[in-house]
């Protein structure tokens, strides 16, 4: 059994604890920025980073814990700092992958990452430090995500797509082949993309259609 610790204690933590099997991850503590109750009653709360030394320095046990970053929305580079800060302390990444997701045996999975409920992760697909696919999102062949990139439930990234760092995609969204989504862009739910999407450009809409930058 592994041992693990989450940062963020909302939605996206009680998803996390659905996709890891019980049987082989105990999760010993949950840690957020806000004075929230926990998300579990059967795991404690500890609030921000005084509350993670505090509890690293109470352990007595010399067992390898991981980390899961549980932010989800367009906090991609909030993810990534995290991630990095807690390896910082000593934890390793945990790379989540639901046992009802597909991913492609040539997959690249970066450190971090969390693939959701009946998510797709085709052939020669390459994802990034913290990426999220949920639930049911599909990513096609040969596509390439940056890192901090959430693609949200149900979204859909054709192949040969490149998505830059910290790029979200909304619920439902499209994405035609060989397109590009810039750096922290966001594509909003339902948007059908069929033309390139600049770095901090948003597009909504049928066709997608820009709204600020």
């Amino acid at each position: 059994m592994r041992d693990v610790i989450l940062w963020g204690g909302t939605g996206q933590a009680r998803v996390l604890r659905e996709a890891l099997p019980c049987a082989d991850f105990r999760i010993l503590a949950v840690f957020d920025n806000r004075p929230i109750p926990s998300p579990f009653p059967d795991v404690p709360i500890y609030l921000g980073e005084e509350g993670l030394r505090s509890w690293l320095a109470a352990r007595t046990e010399a067992i390898e814990v991981r980390a899961c970053v549980a932010i989800g929305g367009h906090r991609g580079s909030d993810r990534v700092l995290l991630q990095e800060w807690l390896q910082q302390q000593g934890m390793q990444p945990l790379t989540v992958i639901h046992p009802r997701a597909f991913v492609a045996a040539d997959a690249e999975i970066g450190d971090g990452a969390q693939i959701l409920a009946m998510s797709a992760i085709c052939a020669n697909v390459k994802l990034g430090r913290g990426v999220i696919v949920n639930t049911s999102a599909s990513i096609d062949h040969d596509c390439v995500i940056g890192e901090g990139v959430h693609v949200g439930p149900g979204a859909n990234l054709a192949g040969e797509v490149r998505v830059e760092d910290y790029a979200f995609i909304g619920v439902g969204a499209v994405v035609s082949p060989g397109l590009k989504i810039g750096r922290s862009a966001i594509v909003g739910a339902g948007a059908v993309v069929i033309r390139d999407v600049a770095a901090d450009e948003v597009v909504a809409g049928n066709p997608a259609r820009s709204l600020r930058r």
